[in-house]
């Protein structure tokens, strides 16, 4: 395990500098070059994809079965090709297949590929509302605790 610092330059992009802590561990890639796992890249994607209230509308519209585009952009106050664009992205980050059946462009969800978020989220679901409490007592025994900031006590 070697710890390196990286610096960017417009002439030289990224370049190695002097090492500085060995306690970083550096096995994995830096830079634009930086390759990803292919599970890290979907769910860069899966949640990128859902960042968005509309497109999260949509994915929730396909839950209950396949749908036409126009069907799809009718409850939105926004044009058809403003909510194509946002199929267009769902179906890149390959959470919806698109097929055409004459003139009509049907919709439906890909649920394999939500599963590794889900999964991924899941592991949140563990912590209690004890655990979190304790974290807060921690944070403010340490002066991490911002003032202002809700507690986790009972909202009244």
């Amino acid at each position: 395990m070697r710890a390196h610092s990286f610096f960017y330059t417009a002439e030289a992009g990224f370049n190695q500098s002097v090492s500085f802590n060995h306690l970083v561990d550096d096995s994995y890639p830096i830079g634009p070059d930086a390759a990803m796992s292919d599970t890290q890249s979907q769910l860069d994607a899966t949640f990128s994809a859902l960042a968005d209230p509309t497109r999260r509308a949509i994915v929730a519209r396909l839950l209950e079965g396949d749908c036409t585009v126009s069907d799809l952009a009718e409850p939105f106050e926004m044009s058809l090709a403003a909510v194509s664009k946002h199929i267009s992205l769902l179906a890149r980050a390959g959470l919806l297949e698109q097929r055409r059946d004459g003139r009509v462009k049907w919709c439906s969800l890909v649920v394999e590929a939500i599963r590794p978020a889900s999964i991924w989220m899941a592991a949140f679901g563990g912590f209690s509302d004890a655990d979190m409490d304790a974290l807060e007592d921690q944070l403010d025994q340490l002066g991490l605790l911002e003032e202002g900031l809700p507690s986790g006590g009972d909202p009244d």
